[in-house]
Order: C-alpha cells, then structure tokens, then sequence
C-alpha cells in the first residue's frame, strides 16, 4: 500500500502559516508520510476548543498516522494535548523548527511524547526559510517572535516566549535569495515587530532593518510589514513609510480598543489620541495609506459609552481592513478575573464593529474607481493593489507577475480592474 502524504493543519495567525510552511519542508526533507500536523492556536479558549475538535477529526480521517500536535496553545498546555488519546506527540514552539524533531520521527526508538521545553529560557530564534505560502505571489520573512509586553488579555508570550530578533544580515540574505527566485513582493512578520532589534547589538530598530532592506536588496519590488504597535514606531520606520515608494502603504495596526480606560485595563503603551495622531501624521505625508487594524468587542468592564469610543476610532483613525474578535476569557490572563460581561452584549458590539468595518470597506473601494494602481496576481484572474484590495480582472495574467491597472469598479469586498 502507499504511503499518504503528509497532511498539515494550521490554526491561528500568519506566522503560524509561516511556521506550517517550514515544518512541511523540514518533514519532506526527512522523507516522512503517515503523518498529520496540527499547528494550533492559543489567544482564545475558543481556539483551543477548535484545535481539540480538530485533533479528533483529524484522528478519524487518518486513523494510522502519526499525529502531532505543536503550535501556541501546545506550548502553554502541553499535557492536555498529550493526554488526548488520538496525539502520538506534542512540539513546542522551539522544537517544530527543529529539523531534528522530524528527522527523529523517522526512527523506530521511542520518544517522549510530550518534546516542550521552557520558551522563556530562549534567548535566539529559528528563521527558518521558506519560498512562500502556497503561491508564487509573495514571500514571507519571520524577522522576530516572542513578545516583552503582558497585555492584559494575552496569552501569546507564554506560548511564543520573550522578543528574539533575526539579525539583519541574515534577513537580507533571506530577502536576496526569494528575489532571486522570482518574488516581486516580501512581508516581514513577526510576533511584536516593532520591538524588533532590541535583544541584538548596538539596539538597532525596525526602521533600520527596513531601510537597510530596501538598500540592500534593489531589485524587490514590494515591502510590506505585517503589523505594529504604532506608539513604537521608531522614527527610521516612519521615514521609510512616508518616502519609500517600494515600501507598500499599508499597515495593520494592533490597536484593541479606542477608549482610554479600556486601552489602560489592557495594559497597553498607547492612548486612542496617540493612535490618531500617527494615522494623521502618516496619511498627511502619504494620502494613499491604508489601515487595518485589530479592535477586541466587550473587554471586561466596557461600558456603552467607552465601546463607542472604539466605534468612533475607525473614523478617527480613518482604518479600513478591521480584525475583530469578540473578547473570550483566556484562563491565566490577569483580563480573565475581570468583572466580564455578558456574551450576548459582546456578540452584538463585534457585529456592531464589524459592520462599521464593513462601511469602512465599501468607502474606501468606491474611492479607488477611477484610478491607477499596480496589482501584485495572487492567481490568474485575482491580485493585490498596494493598499491589499483584492483586485479581479476579466482576462488571465501571470501568477506573481506585477501588473498596472485602472480601476473600474468594486463589487462585494473585490475591485475591478482593466488592464493598461
């Protein structure tokens, strides 16, 4: 009988997708089928109910593979994962970038099933390298993981440990080789980027890693970076914002909430003017920028009055792409003993922020008709303009190719596009 591929499972954030794409290198390379990785996600309880109820379908579907649980919430609670009967073995977040957890799969020995050491104790990170999510469109650069801070509602530094930065040569050279292999357009991403540099010599910030990228590497022609916290930006990276033209204008903020009160029971670094602020500031020298954002519905202790600070900050900031995610108590967070509220409340303010994000959409697409933008094609007939709207064309262009075009029209979520 044939042995099946490996089958791979990714719950969560981009970097886990990152990170997924790693391990299916690392896996093939250790020549490695019957087998089924679930890379799972701790911010919520509710995504740790996801990854178990995943765990056992997954179990159902391939009853002889090995199945392998890594990823944040197996990190912050390895034993509940390895007392599931349907999980041969559980990898922390350090050990499923380790070729060696692979190569050691492919061995008849024993090993112990829980293989999680204390992330804490890291003080470097694995930058593993890797030519893309599933698509020749663009690259992926993990610059730094781990995260300082301890807001309030997080679980994330105790499954992803304490900011670890890549060095900056070892960044570029990475960017050097995916331009070489054909990639138009690199996203740097990372856990805290804008905390980037602090753990290496001489304390260097973002803003000197994507200065010293777009010098280095002149033949990429797209730059983007995941998300920041805006009150960290240094002034090298807004510089590079304002007057990068390779730079994309583009940026996801991790903004939570727009009320002060709500922003300070967090334990964030930043005030909603604050925010506001720096969208002005960088819309003033760049009006072609676009905004996303994270913004968390029903905080313990929200009350109407500060929930609709959140609503008015969508305007106030001028964001577009909005994440929201209903507040979930995450056992183990200092949120997680708060006064909460009611579930019904919470579910009607993320409706709430999601159709203003909806509003917000819709406004800013209209805004496009009429002008000319270039379009990064994720597939034949679909791509990205530079503030990441998906953009559909009527006739079939190359897959990762850079194409100019006027915007027709929007429909749903989606621009049109003629080509010029």
């Amino acid at each position: 009988m044939t042995a099946a591929p490996p089958i791979f499972e990714t719950l969560g954030c981009r970097l886990n997708a990152y990170e997924t794409e790693a391990m299916q290198g690392q896996a093939k390379a250790a020549g490695l089928n019957d087998l089924v990785v679930i890379n799972t996600c701790a911010v919520t309880a509710e995504a740790v109910r996801t990854a178990k109820q995943k765990i056992r379908r997954m179990r159902r579907e391939s009853p002889s593979a090995k199945l392998v649980v890594t990823g944040c919430a197996a990190q912050v609670n390895p034993r509940e994962f390895a007392d599931m009967a349907e999980v041969d073995l559980v990898l922390g977040n350090h050990e499923k970038l380790n070729a060696k957890s692979w190569e050691n799969l492919t061995k008849s020995t024993t090993n112990d099933k829980v293989q999680v050491q204390d992330i804490m104790a890291l003080k470097t990170t694995n930058a593993p390298i890797i030519d893309g999510l599933g698509t020749r469109a663009r690259a992926y650069v993990q610059v730094q993981n781990g995260c300082d801070h301890r807001c309030t509602f997080c679980i994330i530094p105790y499954g992803r440990g304490n900011s670890r930065s890549v060095p900056a040569d070892i960044v570029v050279e990475q960017i050097r080789r995916l331009v070489g292999k054909g990639f138009n357009e690199v996203v740097l991403t990372g856990v805290d980027m804008t905390s980037w540099g602090a753990d290496l010599p001489a304390a260097p910030r973002l803003g000197d890693l994507v200065q010293r990228i777009l010098v280095m590497v002149p033949d990429l022609a797209r730059l983007r970076i995941s998300s920041i916290d805006s009150i960290e930006a240094d002034p090298a990276l807004i510089d590079a914002i304002c007057s990068a033209p390779r730079l994309m204008p583009h940026l996801h903020l991790s903004l939570q909430a727009g009320d002060n009160m709500i922003l300070k029971r967090m334990k964030r670094r930043h005030m909603r003017e604050d925010a506001i602020a720096f969208c002005q500031m960088l819309r003033k020298a760049r009006p072609d920028m676009v905004f996303g954002a994270d913004i968390i519905a029903g905080f313990p202790t929200e009350t109407d009055a500060m929930f609709e600070n959140s609503i008015a900050l969508i305007k106030e900031c001028g964001l577009t792409w909005l994440h929201v995610f209903p507040y979930s108590i995450r056992q183990g967070t200092p949120a997680a003993r708060m006064p909460q509220l009611d579930r019904g409340i919470i579910k009607e303010r993320a409706a709430r922020l999601r159709e203003a994000g909806a509003i917000a959409v819709d406004d800013y697409l209209t805004a496009q008709i009429g002008k000319t933008q270039t379009v990064l094609m994720e597939n034949p007939n679909r791509g990205r303009n530079e503030g990441f709207a998906p953009v559909l064309f009527e006739d079939e262009q190359p897959v990762g190719q850079i194409v100019k075009a006027r915007i027709t029209g929007h429909e749903g979520s989606d621009l049109k596009g003629s080509l010029i």
